[in-house]
């Protein structure tokens, strides 16, 4: 497979241009009953199961997590987070190279983020395992972090050496992927590092996957921006030219440039694939979880 195409957006961002890849991906959503059922699978193994209760924009999503999930990055040490490491275009290559990840041919985007919502990383990081429900809503609802592994305890021996990093200002980031439809993160590596940075009282510094838009589906809407931005400069080229007209149309350029520059970087939702036996099949892998954890 060739390597994918690279862009370079700003500071701290990669854009990977996938092409060639085929899919499903081994790190993927299969959906079922109009994706009432969910099913997030890492090759052969499912890694959690999701129904949707509820209808319209009040809806909750029902989880459980299996002990299944492996990172798709090699383990990193610490000699290597001691060193001055580039960690957006490391964890590009590695997820690029992975056979554990969820990328598929497009558009998909790695950036740095170290700033959250305060309730991001408190009230809405799911500590429940292996259950857990999240709120979904139309107008905005969960935006929390979910943990695919149970998260360690703050005295486990990795956490208590990953603290004295967060202390150093050297750990490596937590990567995080989009997942529009749960309006939220999952934690794809780093859950003991995020656990010792919370210890510590940090937000986690993260590396964010992002699936972006398609170029055909952003280059339909440049178009159509492009063709109000004419229509409204016309409108104000008819109008006597004052100061205030002046100020109206160097706003206009400037909302109509951000704009123009921002398309091509809008998030995408996550495709689902098929569920392989639909319904049932959901069904006998619930019915297996409830017989390994009988209260959840």
């Amino acid at each position: 497979m060739d390597r994918a195409r690279r862009e370079f957006p700003g500071p701290g961002r990669l854009v990977l241009d996938i092409q060639g890849r085929l899919d499903p991906p081994p790190l993927r959503f299969e959906s079922a009953d109009e994706g009432r059922l969910t099913v997030l699978r890492q090759g052969e193994r499912a890694v959690l199961l999701g129904r949707l209760a509820g209808e319209g924009c009040c809806r909750d999503l029902h989880l459980h997590r299996f002990d299944s999930y492996r990172s798709p990055l090699p383990p990193i040490r610490s000699a290597e987070m001691n060193s001055a490491v580039n960690w957006t275009h490391r964890y590009a290559r590695w997820l690029e190279e992975a056979d554990r990840a969820p990328l598929y041919g497009g558009r998909w985007e790695v950036s740095v983020r170290t700033a959250f919502a305060p309730p991001i990383w408190t009230g809405d990081l799911v500590r429940d395992w292996p259950g857990g429900s999240l709120e979904l809503y139309c107008a905005g609802g969960w935006h929390g972090i979910l943990p695919l592994r149970r998260l360690s305890p703050p005295d486990a021996t990795r956490v208590k050496a990953y603290r004295k990093h967060v202390r150093e200002g050297t750990l490596a980031p937590v990567l995080l992927w989009w997942v529009p439809f749960l309006d939220g993160w999952v934690i794809l590596d780093g859950h003991d590092r995020a656990v010792a940075a919370l210890t510590e009282g940090r937000t986690p510094q993260c590396v964010v996957l992002t699936r972006l838009r398609d170029e055909e589906l952003w280059r339909r809407d440049a178009e159509a921006v492009t063709e109000g931005h004419r229509r409204h400069m016309e409108r104000l080229a008819a109008r006597p030219a004052t100061p205030a007209t002046g100020r109206e149309r160097a706003a206009l350029e400037r909302g109509y440039g951000d704009a123009m520059a921002g398309l091509p970087y809008d998030p995408s939702g996550v495709r689902s694939w098929p569920l392989p036996g639909g319904a049932t099949a959901w069904e006998a892998l619930a019915r297996a979880a409830m017989f390994q954890f009988p209260r959840d």
